[in-house]
């Protein structure tokens, strides 16, 4: 019974945890971005929710989005939209970014609130498919989905152990230019150091001061 509670208490927060709410300004653009690596599948629905005001007025304001790769390529792009949603597996490890804006920028015009439910990885897959196709249910199922999430994580922290890696590398390749150029510096004043003092011995010579 614990490790029942245990698993829906890991579900429930991982699921409330992608459930994102964002004020959307009359003018500008505001963006979400999840650093995700490779073969990840990434699901989201956004819709914008409209205030007494908008109720009234049997109006709600429209918005466009555009969602984009670590290297820039458009995953999604829609406009003058209320809803919708976009639905992706990562070819390219990195941030991801999606961006959101109001259409309407008329005087008078005010912020709208939108809610964006992104789910990536083990919070995205179809767990309904999942039990129909393998024929579990109750406590089974809620072990699989464990199971799942322990993965997931395991995954993550590879990846973060990969990125810390190159990270660390381009670091040393830094550190190493660095000092070669600190070596090269204190090489060339040492030089003309050398050179600046050759010069004066000859002027003085020449003037026979020396």
């Amino acid at each position: 019974m614990e490790l029942c509670k245990l698993v829906l208490l890991l579900l429930t927060v991982m699921t409330v945890a992608e459930a994102i709410w964002m004020e959307l300004p009359t003018s500008g653009t505001k963006c979400l971005s999840e650093d995700i690596h490779t073969n990840v599948v990434v699901l989201a629905d956004y819709s914008v929710i409209g205030d007494e005001e908008h109720a009234q007025a049997n109006v709600v304001p429209t918005i466009s989005v555009k969602v984009t790769s670590p290297f820039g390529n458009n995953l999604h792009h829609k406009e003058n939209v209320t809803h919708g949603q976009f639905a992706f597996t990562t070819t390219e490890a990195g941030n991801y970014l999606a961006c959101f804006w109001m259409d309407n920028h008329a005087p008078g015009a005010k912020a709208v609130t939108i809610g964006i439910d992104w789910k990536t990885g083990i919070t995205a897959k179809d767990w309904e498919s999942v039990a129909r196709k393998d024929k579990i249910e109750g406590v089974e199922l809620e072990l699989v989905k464990l199971e799942g999430i322990v993965q997931a994580i395991h995954e993550n922290l590879e990846y973060l152990k990969d990125r810390e890696a190159v990270m660390r590398e381009e670091n040393e390749k830094t550190n190493a230019r660095v000092a070669w150029l600190s070596i090269m510096s204190l090489g060339i004043c040492i030089a003309a150091a050398v050179l600046q003092v050759f010069y004066l011995k000859n002027f003085f010579r020449k003037k026979k001061l020396i």
